[in-house]
């Protein structure tokens, strides 16, 4: 049987993305600046865009986020 469709709780599961991502986010910009002269340069851009990817997430998820609110 499938689940009731509740999304009363949609805006605390964006924030916990949100918060989720931004706390990877940071942490791998720390881990760049702490290991930047131990990584090859693959590596380093392999973090990078993956850091990139979680900038377009983050910018999403505040935009459904700010969505949900208006409902």
């Amino acid at each position: 049987m499938a689940k009731p469709d509740n999304r009363s709780d949609n805006t605390a599961h964006l924030q916990q993305h949100i918060d989720h991502t931004m706390t990877n986010l940071h942490e791998a910009k720390e881990y760049l600046d702490e290991h930047a002269h131990e990584l090859s340069a693959s590596e380093r851009q392999t973090i990078e865009a993956k850091n990139a990817r979680r900038k377009t997430s983050i910018e999403g998820f505040i935009a459904e986020k700010k969505d949900e609110s208006l409902k």
